[in-house]
């Protein structure tokens, strides 16, 4: 299955990019310009196995378009290794908010793993500190230019490093200066949130909002450590979830669905799963249901009333964008405008944000689908 970039779309004679959207899983170092990647890496003396950036944009799409987590993590050695700087990483984040403005973004998570910038020397504070400059400098670009957007940030520890806890204590640390909330990536199968337990609890006692990747690269073994050992508040991808869902019937369009109790947990309780139907393809998260974005479970879930996101988890590897994820949602199963609306929804109200703030966003959302 090949990913490949898209203009924008109308649905019901609207421009899918100028709905306001809000955008929660996101990773800054899977969403770098190719341009940014060749300059930085020139400054910096790396080679790179493209020169153009049309070629080292197909480059990462091929590397990233495997099948498998762990070859898909491989796309990101490039784009890690110009981000060693706190120019590079200001300049990136910069950027990283005006694509997303240009995508009708209005709110955005940019989750990242610090303890993965210090080859240059940086500390994990001043890593922070960077980016956080440029998503400043980002939201002052946009706002100069009439349109407005907002972007917290997700601090990520990686999941087979043994530094949860240092992450953890950073991002409570950055609290109220730009960290909304921690996050646990990288290699998923074999290292579930238990591993993490010390730092979990540290965040619990903080009152610390925390999302964790599950449900993506492993099964619903996962997704329950999540949520018993991480007190997770969302799930990154959660795809998987409906491993614990037994078809019992099928008739026309009409499914009879018996739930498992972590997935009627999952969605009584409505803990936002973070879906991102590109990068399931690509990675193989979706493998047991098919090759296409038709075979995603993402409309059995939403039609089961699970709160549902779309997100794009990495716009550079997987070449595209959520005005495109939206576009291809819409292809396979005939959403409107209101389905849209309600994704939307979903993602606002699972923001990490104060309530009052989160209220905010659905109404912005609400006029701009209105208008």
């Amino acid at each position: 299955m090949s990913i490949e970039p898209t203009g924008d779309a109308t649905l019901q004679g609207v421009s899918l990019r100028s709905l306001p959207k809000v955008s929660l899983h996101d990773h800054l170092d899977g969403a770098v310009r190719p341009e940014t990647i060749l300059e930085l890496a020139d400054e910096a003396g790396i080679d790179l196995p493209e020169q153009d950036p049309e070629g080292l944009s197909d480059w990462i799409a091929k590397k990233a378009d495997s099948g498998s987590l762990a070859e898909y993590l491989k796309a990101f050695e490039i784009t890690t290794a110009v981000m060693q700087s706190a120019d590079g990483l200001t300049r990136i984040a910069r950027e990283f908010v005006e694509d997303l403005a240009d995508d009708g973004v209005i709110y955005g998570e940019v989750r990242w793993a610090p303890e993965q910038h210090q080859v240059g020397g940086l500390s994990l504070e001043q890593a922070v500190e960077a980016v956080q400059r440029g998503i400043e400098e980002g939201e002052e670009a946009v706002d100069r230019a009439g349109r407005s957007i907002r972007v917290g940030q997700l601090l990520s520890a990686m999941s087979h490093t043994g530094r949860a806890r240092d992450i953890a204590e950073l991002a409570v640390g950055f609290r109220g200066r730009g960290v909304v909330g921690f996050d646990v990536a990288g290699p998923e199968d074999g290292y579930p949130a238990s591993l993490h337990r010390d730092a979990f609890d540290y965040l619990a006692e903080q009152f610390f909002p925390v999302t964790v990747h599950a449900g993506e690269a492993a099964g619903i073994a996962s997704i329950r450590s999540a949520l018993l050992d991480g007190r997770a508040l969302r799930l990154g991808h959660g795809v998987r979830i409906v491993s614990d869902l037994q078809v019992i019937n099928r008739e026309d369009d009409e499914v009879q669905v018996q739930f498992g109790d972590l997935a009627r947990w999952v969605r009584d309780r409505e803990i936002p799963l973070e879906l991102s139907p590109s990068s399931n393809l690509q990675t193989g998260a979706i493998a047991a249901w098919g090759t296409e974005i038709a075979d995603h479970p993402f409309d059995l879930l939403y039609q089961l009333g699970f709160a549902v996101t779309v997100n794009v988890d990495n716009r550079t590897m997987s070449r595209t964008s959520l005005t495109r994820e939206l576009s291809l949602l819409v292809d396979a199963f005939g959403y409107d405008l209101d389905d849209l609306e309600t994704f939307q929804f979903n993602a606002a109200a699972a923001a990490f944000l104060p309530v009052e703030e989160r209220e905010e966003l659905v109404e912005m959302i609400a006029e701009g689908f209105e208008d």
